[in-house]
């Protein structure tokens, strides 16, 4: 990375969109490293502390807010709480490699605020009803909580302005190589590169 900032690549939309998935394919690239999130839910069967997740208590949550320790934070359905140390930042910095965040919509307005340049990228569903029977066939949902999801995802969709790039997610293969590219050529943006265009010019004599 020749000492450049890293990029900060924000990956979001709504729960069952395939976002998680997507990141994955991110991930797969050389000089990407994924964040490593918060959270106040208790870990399901099928997660490790640490990979994913810091799963901290209700009152560790809230001191690390309290000192200022979060790029973003949410509470999420109105139960458990999910933040971005910015400890992961400066982790990457000190690697020298690019930081993928996958984070909801309403932590991905908060870090574009605080991180302008950061690139913003929104996965969704091609309609209502394939992200409803995505939800469904994940089987951990009641008929309340797939309704409020799905009226959450609605409002989602509609801070698509904030995003630099949409991905819709309806096919995995086709969606997966639009979002390597994205994260790839996000990499050659201007203010990226500012740094050794610098260097570059020395070299011309200034």
């Amino acid at each position: 990375m020749s000492g450049r900032e890293p990029l900060i690549l924000i990956v979001s939309g709504p729960s069952g969109s395939g976002k998680s998935t997507l990141v994955e394919r991110i991930l797969e690239l050389p000089g990407f490293m994924p964040s490593v999130s918060c959270t106040t839910r208790p870990p399901r069967k099928t997660e490790a502390a640490g990979k994913w997740y810091n799963f901290v208590t209700q009152a560790e949550f809230q001191r690390m807010v309290a000192q200022g320790e979060f790029l973003e934070y949410a509470q999420v359905f109105e139960k458990n709480w999910y933040g971005t140390p910015l400890k992961s930042l400066e982790l990457a910095r000190a690697r020298e490699q690019d930081l993928v965040l996958e984070i909801d919509v309403q932590g991905a307005l908060q870090a574009k605020k605080k991180l302008p340049h950061a690139v913003a990228v929104f996965v969704l569903p091609p309609s209502r009803q394939d992200l409803e029977r995505r939800i469904r066939e994940r089987g951990q949902d009641s008929e309340d909580e797939i309704q409020r999801r799905l009226e959450r995802a609605r409002q989602e969709i509609l801070n698509y302005r904030v995003y630099d790039f949409v991905v819709i997610n309806d096919d995995l293969e086709r969606a997966s190589r639009e979002t390597q590219a994205i994260a790839l050529g996000s990499r050659c943006r201007v203010e990226q590169e500012e740094r050794r265009i610098h260097e570059i010019l020395e070299t011309f004599g200034g």
